[in-house]
């Protein structure tokens, strides 16, 4: 079992719904976002094109941020989800680094302001200290919605299907572009749809083998599940979610060393 997420960037109406619903499901800091969407403008002979893409935590198989964690407080489940125990965070921030995609968060103190600095916290922050503790010194990211898969498989119910078992972003997408199930599974949604359409995953050169595949009936992806290289789509993802030279040798080092 292996879960993974489709967004078909000609679905995507940049209405920020899944950004809303993640932060509600999980009670997020008023400067902490963990789904992000990322508007890419281009002029054409037409006007002005638009491209947005949906970015979130890939839950890479081969992830870098698990590798480089010194205190384990980051690591892979069997199901592919990549989660992060914040009692074992030490906030040394290398997995923010190697993270290929730009796609973790740390917690610092000027990020934990509350919604309405100098004022009382509101009720949705009083009840998030009590259901969904964020701690100050670590980092946080997308899982997933990890909390609402395990409770819905002990009920019997199956992600990507029902929704109380699916993530909020998921349920909340009014334009159907985002499909959640198990990729191990040849027969689900999510399998059909890269295998049919073409699905491709972003920065495969770093060889991550991200979770979350693209997919776009205007500019479909190559065989190999690649962006192209040569067209819109791919010339997009070049600039999309891209880690500096300095960090990219850091991480190059990293990988090998830090955490073993």
């Amino acid at each position: 079992m292996r879960w993974g997420m489709v967004i078909n960037l000609s679905k995507c109406v940049r209405c920020h719904g899944c950004v809303a619903a993640c932060r509600v499901e999980h009670f997020l800091p008023a400067k902490i976002t963990w789904p992000r969407l990322i508007a890419w403008e281009q002029a054409t002979e037409q006007g002005v094109e638009v491209t947005t893409y949906p970015v979130r935590c890939n839950q890479c198989k081969e992830a870098p941020c698990v590798e480089v964690c010194p205190s384990g407080a980051t690591s892979k489940r069997p199901d592919g989800i990549v989660q992060v125990d914040q009692n074992k965070c030490v906030g040394c921030r290398y997995c923010v680094i190697a993270c290929p995609y730009q796609n973790r968060t740390f917690l610092s103190k000027n990020k934990d302001t509350g919604y309405f600095p100098g004022h009382p916290k509101t009720a949705f922050e009083k009840k998030g200290q009590k259901l969904y503790p964020h701690q100050v010194g670590t980092t946080e990211k997308c899982n997933f919605c990890m909390e609402r898969i395990d409770a819905g498989l002990a009920k019997g119910l199956k992600p990507g299907i029902d929704r109380a078992a699916t993530p909020a972003c998921v349920n909340t997408c009014q334009a159907r572009a985002m499909t959640f199930g198990d990729m191990d599974d040849p027969q689900s949604a999510v399998s059909l749809l890269i295998k049919g359409k073409k699905g491709f995953q972003l920065h495969t050169e770093y060889g991550t083998d991200p979770s979350v595949y693209y997919i776009d009936p205007g500019v479909a992806g190559a065989a190999s599940n690649q962006a192209p290289e040569n067209d819109t789509t791919g010339y997009h993802i070049r600039h999309l979610s891209t880690m500096d030279e300095r960090a990219k040798q850091i991480f190059d080092v990293g990988k090998i060393k830090v955490g073993k």
